[in-house]
């Protein structure tokens, strides 16, 4: 169930953050690719909810791609907002993830 709750909340923070991208800097980009990761987030949640196991890989393959590139965001910028609370977010979301991989195992 954690990883259900990690992987719908980092979705839903991902569209809002691609909206707020969009609305501060007129980002189409980041208003796409919110949007477009926050709803397969969102769907391997209710896949997990389902009980398609498969929709944990997809969510820690996505989770695990977001972090990657908020992380050369984040080097890049030397900014905290958003890249690094991105970071932050995506690595708690990670970790309920893989902590539900192993103790369901």
């Amino acid at each position: 169930m954690q990883s259900i709750i990690a992987a719908s909340l980092y979705g839903i923070l991902s569209i809002i953050g691609g909206i707020i991208g969009y609305k501060s800097a007129g980002s189409k980009v980041s208003l796409i690719s919110g949007t477009v990761s926050g709803l397969l987030l969102l769907v391997a949640a209710y896949l997990q909810l389902q009980g398609q196991t498969w929709g944990l890989t997809i969510s820690l393959i996505l989770t695990s791609i977001l972090v990657v590139v908020f992380a050369v965001r984040l080097g890049k910028t030397r900014k905290f907002m958003p890249a690094g609370l991105m970071v932050f977010l995506g690595l708690a979301a990670l970790i309920a993830m893989f902590s539900q991989l192993v103790f369901s195992a």
